[in-house]
């Protein structure tokens, strides 16, 4: 009889702890923005986010940490982790039933953010709640309504705007390739002069997917459906075709790539490779400044396929014991003033899902005047070689198999 008491006891207090969860989640809802930000004054806000960038770093920790202290009192701890080990913690926490947890805020990506909310592992929706994301975003757009083709449902605030693209040195390459074909070129002219980061890295995976929308028969077909192994298997046999062809003609001719896109920065910033790559157009300009990479690194967008760009978000936890700090700190990251930051090279120079038209004439200004610096691609380039993501599902499948197909060979 007491195992069963104990038994029942347990049940109800996980029917209590739902019920209050969902009676604190309406509890935020039906606040005003005042209130809200009432509650956040003093909070303590825990940003889990991949650490790997030095400028985004200092971004975080030399602007935004004492701007949102100075306007909200929201004291703000950085700390670095991978989201895919963000959303294995989350998962650990809602399994043992921890609902005072870790993390309250994560800094999202599209793959990572359909696991999350398939495990409902997110507080929201909150964006109709957030006045900076209402009065200068386009809500209506696609860009900020999909990730990686999951709906976000207003449970993630879009943060940035990348695109892919290539920096070379331009003392040793005097035409970089414009397709995938002359990239080949290249790489058998220039044996062990080319190189990139292994698959399960997200600067890696994200090559094979050029990969892929230039060896495709029909890129719409990719776009505009669900993820399809069929598909995939069909559409991915030139892929792999490509690569391993690709393979000896590489740095240590193919017998090891770099695992991250840190180690193929550095291999390009000793010459041991010409070309590095990576999301975000301007992420070269600080590390020239700062002599990292070569003053002769220039950048290119491959023409065909084209360039994959995507927006990536901000999210709250389901289990944030902080949901009205994170709020507040979210509201700031998308200001005009937090993005006008970060498009500086000084610190992150990445772009703004921001809709300039929305803005004042003085804050529009700033925006278009600001010089983002010389290794960064002009607009309308960018613009002409944009390519949207493929499912999210397309991923993790691709991952596998160029273990398979390319790297077991």
């Amino acid at each position: 009889m007491a195992v069963l008491t104990g038994i029942a006891g347990l049940f109800l207090m996980g029917c209590s702890n739902h019920t209050e969860d969902t009676n604190a989640a309406q509890n935020i809802k039906d606040k005003s923005w005042e209130e809200i930000l009432q509650e956040a004054d003093g909070e303590t806000v825990r940003l889990y986010m991949w650490g790997g960038d030095e400028g985004i770093n200092q971004y975080i920790d030399e602007y935004v940490k004492p701007e949102l202290q100075a306007e909200h009192n929201v004291t703000l701890d950085r700390i670095p982790l991978d989201t895919n080990e963000i959303i294995q913690k989350l998962e650990t926490e809602k399994r043992a039933g921890q609902d005072d947890g870790t993390i309250d805020l994560i800094w999202m990506n599209g793959e990572n953010f359909k696991r999350a909310k398939e495990n409902d592992l997110l507080f929201g929706p909150f964006t109709d709640q957030i006045p900076s994301y209402q009065a200068f975003y386009d809500t209506e757009s696609l860009d900020f309504q999909y990730d990686f083709g999951t709906e976000t449902d207003g449970l993630e605030a879009p943060w940035g705007k990348v695109q892919f693209v290539f920096h070379y040195d331009a003392s040793k390459i005097q035409e970089p390739p414009a397709t995938l074909d002359e990239l080949m070129k290249f790489a058998e002219e220039n044996p062990g002069r080319f190189t990139y980061p292994a698959a399960g890295d997200f600067t890696g995976d994200a090559f094979i997917r050029h990969v892929l929308y230039g060896k495709a028969s029909s890129i719409e077909q990719l776009l505009d459906s669900p993820f399809s192994e069929e598909v995939a298997e069909t559409e991915s046999e030139e892929v792999w075709a490509y690569l391993n062809d690709m393979t000896p003609h590489l740095w240590r001719s193919g017998a090891t790539y770099p695992s991250s896109l840190t180690e193929l920065d550095r291999l390009y910033s000793q010459g041991e490779v010409w070309m590095t790559m990576g999301y975000n157009e301007a992420r070269a300009e600080d590390l020239v400044e700062k002599g990292i990479f070569p003053e002769t690194t220039e950048s290119f967008v491959l023409q065909q396929p084209g360039s994959i760009g995507n927006t990536h978000f901000l999210s709250i936890p389901d289990n944030s014991r902080a949901k009205e700090g994170a709020m507040a700190a979210i509201d700031f990251l998308l200001s005009p003033e937090a993005q006008l930051a970060k498009l500086e090279p000084a610190y992150w120079g990445e772009n703004t899902p921001i809709d300039l038209a929305l803005l004042d004439d003085e804050d529009k200004a700033a925006f278009e005047e600001l010089d983002r610096g010389e290794t960064v691609i002009d607009q309308q380039t960018l613009t002409d070689a944009f390519l949207p993501e493929i499912d999210a599902e397309y991923v993790p499948w691709l991952q596998e198999k160029w273990i398979d197909e390319v790297a077991s060979q």
